[in-house]
């Protein structure tokens, strides 16, 4: 589903987070926004049909090699919060994804360096994370899925 619309919500919420970089990955569809407009750096996946990891992937080889931890959020959920992403930042696991009812994983994911090389095809949901309880905040949401 393409819904290049909400992009800006979510790059909005992410200039306000502790984050140095972003990287926007597209794979099926072109965005038609300019990322770089919003500090960001636009990535084309070219294997982006081999699954949501290939996309993934792409965006964490774009990082550069000073990069300890990457931020994975979804560019379809704009109710994004950046103190989700504050709090996962303050811990050191390396896979952690927030939770907003105490048991389902949702977005952002942080992924620290050592766990890049174990992304699978499936994506992040192929990682076992630790948990981060987000409850009090908003989710992110997901257009894929009903909000």
């Amino acid at each position: 589903m393409e819904h290049p619309e909400l992009l800006p919500a979510v790059l909005d919420a992410l200039s306000r987070a502790p984050v140095d970089e972003i990287v926007v990955v597209e794979g099926a569809h072109r965005l038609g926004v300019s990322a770089e407009s919003a500090r960001a750096r636009l990535v084309h996946c070219d294997d982006w049909d081999t699954g949501p990891g290939a996309s993934l992937r792409c965006g964490l080889g774009a990082l550069g090699p000073d990069v300890t931890r990457a931020v994975v959020v979804l560019a379809d959920g704009p109710d994004l919060d950046p103190r989700s992403i504050e709090r996962e930042l303050e811990r050191g696991e390396p896979v952690l994804a927030a939770t907003y009812d105490g048991r389902t994983r949702s977005h952002p994911v942080v992924l620290a360096r050592d766990a890049w090389g174990e992304v699978p095809d499936a994506g992040g949901r192929g990682l076992d994370p630790v948990l981060v309880d987000c409850s009090d905040l908003t989710p992110p949401g997901d257009v894929d899925y009903p909000r």
